[in-house]
C-alpha cells in the first residue's frame, strides 16, 4: 500500500542500530518535524536550478511536491524519495536558450525527456530487474551513488562556501554536534537544527559586525548583509506561480535526450542507496521508480515547471536521521505545495545564507558519496580488477571536476552526466572486450 503506516515502537525513541522503515512512522508531531527537514534539504536546489534555467522557482517548488506524491504512489510507498528540480539539464537548457529557445521550448524539450524516461521505466518494469542487474551491477551502482554525492561537491565548495567561509565552517561544526552527539528526536533533525543555527548566527553577526565583503550571487565582490529579508517583506502571502504550456522543437529535444542515461543511472543509484540503508530489497521497484520520475517530469513540465529527479540531499537526511518513513515525504510534499502557493514563505527559506548552505551541503553530499563505498563493501566488489577500478575512477573524477566534454558548439556533457556515461560505457566496453559478464 502507498498509504498507511504502523507506529514504530513508542513513536518517540530509536535504539542504536534501529531504523524507521518506509511503512512505519514516529509520532505525527515528530514526522512533521522530519518532513520539514526534508523540505529544507531539497529547497535550495529545487529553488536555485529553475532560477539558473530561467524558469519560475515557486512553480518548481510546488510541482516538486506534486511529483513527489505521484512518485510515492507509483512505487507503492516502497521507495522513500523526494523528487525536485534536476541539475542534469542546466547545460542543455543553456544550449537551448543560446540557440534562441524560450521558456515554452525549454519545457517542451524537458517534457519529451520525461516521456522517454517513463517509457524506459515501464520497459524495465515489464522485462524484469534482471535487465538492470546486467547494466547496473553493484560495482556500477556503487560508483554511480558515489559520483552523485561527490559530483555535487563543487556546489558546496565553489558556490556556497566562498560566500561566507566562517559561517559555513561553524554551521558544519554545529551540525556535526547535532547529528553526532544529540540523542533521540533532536539528533534526527540535526540537519534542520544546523540550518536554523547557521541562519541565526548569520543574523546576529550582521547585527554585531555589520555587512560582509564577499562574492554576491553574481560572483562580484560586494559589501552586503548575510541575511536579506527585503524580498520576504515584499513577497505576497498567497499567490499562484506563473504557468505556461510546452512547445516541441526537434532540435531542442535532441539536445536534452542524452540526459536520460544519467537520470536512469541516478534513479537506480538512489534506489540502491535506499535499499542498502533500510535493509529492504527494493530491486523490484526500480522500474517503477524510473517510470515515476518520468511521469513526475511530464506533469511538472506540462504546466511550465522544470524536469524532476530523485534527490541526493534527502537521502542524506535519511542517512542522518535513520527515518525512512514515506510519511515524512508526503508531509514534505504537502509543505512544498503550500510553499509554492505562498511566495512569502518561499522567500524566507530562499533567504537562507549561502554560507549556511555551504556547511550543511558539505555534510550531506559527503554522506551520499560514502554510501557508494558501502555498496561496494557489502557486495565485496574487487577493486583490484582494472576493469572495475579504471572506468569508475575516471567517471568519479569527471563528476567531481566537473569535467566538460563539448558535443556541439553550444552544448557539452559535464559533471554527473558525463561521469555516469564514462563509468557505464567504460565498464561495459571493457567487460565486452574481455568477454566477461558483468560482475562485482
Amino acid at each position: 500500500m502507498a498509504l498507511g503506516w504502523k507506529l514504530h515502537g513508542d513513536g518517540k525513541h530509536l535504539t542504536p542500530g534501529e531504523v524507521v522503515k518506509p511503512d512505519e512512522r514516529l509520532s505525527w508531531p515528530r514526522m512533521v518535524g522530519i518532513g520539514a527537514q526534508h523540505v529544507i534539504a531539497m529547497f535550495g536546489a529545487t529553488f536555485v536550478f529553475p532560477l539558473v534555467m530561467g524558469l519560475d522557482a515557486n512553480l518548481a517548488v510546488m510541482m516538486s511536491g506534486v511529483a513527489t506524491i505521484l512518485f510515492l504512489l507509483i512505487v507503492k510507498g516502497k521507495v522513500p524519495s523526494y523528487v525536485g528540480s534536476s541539475a542534469s539539464f542546466v547545460g542543455a537548457v543553456a544550449a537551448i536558450r543560446a540557440a534562441g529557445g524560450g521558456d515554452a521550448t525549454v519545457t517542451g524539450a524537458l517534457l519529451a525527456v520525461g516521456v522517454v524516461l517513463a517509457l524506459c521505466g515501464y520497459a524495465i518494469h515489464r522485462l524484469g530487474v534482471g535487465v538492470l542487474h546486467k547494466v547496473f551491477p553493484p560495482v556500477v551502482t556503487g560508483g554511480v551513488v558515489m559520483l552523485i554525492g561527490f559530483g555535487m561537491a563543487y556546489v558546496a565548495a565553489d558556490v556556497y562556501w566562498p560566500k561566507d567561509p566562517w559561517v559555513a565552517l561553524l554551521t558544519m561544526a554545529a551540525t556535526f554536534v547535532f547529528i553526532g552527539l544529540f540523542r533521540g528526536f533532536l539528533g534526527r533533525i540535526g540537519v534542520l537544527l544546523g540550518l536554523v543555527f547557521g541562519f541565526l548566527l548569520s543574523w546576529v553577526w550582521d547585527l554585531v559586525g555589520g555587512p560582509i565583503t564577499a562574492p554576491d550571487d553574481s560572483g562580484r565582490i560586494t559589501e552586503h548583509f548575510r541575511v536579506d529579508l527585503q524580498t520576504v517583506a515584499q513577497a505576497d502571502w498567497i499567490g499562484l506561480p506563473s504557468f505556461h504550456g510546452p512547445v516541441f522543437e526537434a532540435s531542442a529535444i535532441v539536445l536534452v535526450l542524452p540526459v536520460v542515461i544519467a537520470l536512469i543511472a541516478e534513479n537506480v543509484g538512489h534506489v540502491k542507496a535506499v535499499g542498502e540503508m533500510t535493509g529492504n530489497d527494493v530491486d523490484a521497484y526500480m522500474g517503477r521508480a524510473v517510470m515515476a520520475d518520468g511521469v513526475g517530469t511530464v506533469v511538472a513540465t506540462s504546466v511550465g515547471g522544470p524536469a524532476t529527479t530523485t534527490y541526493a540531499e534527502n537521502i542524506g537526511v535519511m542517512a542522518a536521521t535513520k527515518v525512512y518513513s514515506t510519511a515524512a515525504y508526503y508531509i514534505a510534499a504537502v509543505i512544498a505545495i503550500l510553499f509554492g502557493l505562498c511566495p512569502k514563505f518561499g522567500a524566507l527559506v530562499a533567504a537562507t545564507p549561502d554560507g549556511v548552505l555551504g556547511g550543511v551541503t558539505t555534510i550531506l553530499y559527503g554522506m551520499i558519496g560514502l554510501l557508494g563505498a558501502r555498496i561496494w563493501i557489502e557486495n565485496r566488489v574487487d577493486m583490484a580488477q582494472p576493469v572495475n577500478l579504471v572506468p569508475i575512477g575516471a567517471g568519479i573524477i569527471c563528476a567531481v571536476g566537473p569535467v566538460a566534454f563539448p558535443v556541439t558548439g553550444t552544448f557539452s556533457l559535464s559533471g554527473i552526466a558525463l561521469g555516469t556515461i564514462v563509468l557505464l560505457a567504460g565498464y561495459h566496453l571493457l567487460r565486452a572486450a574481455r568477454r566477461e559478464t558483468p560482475a562485482p
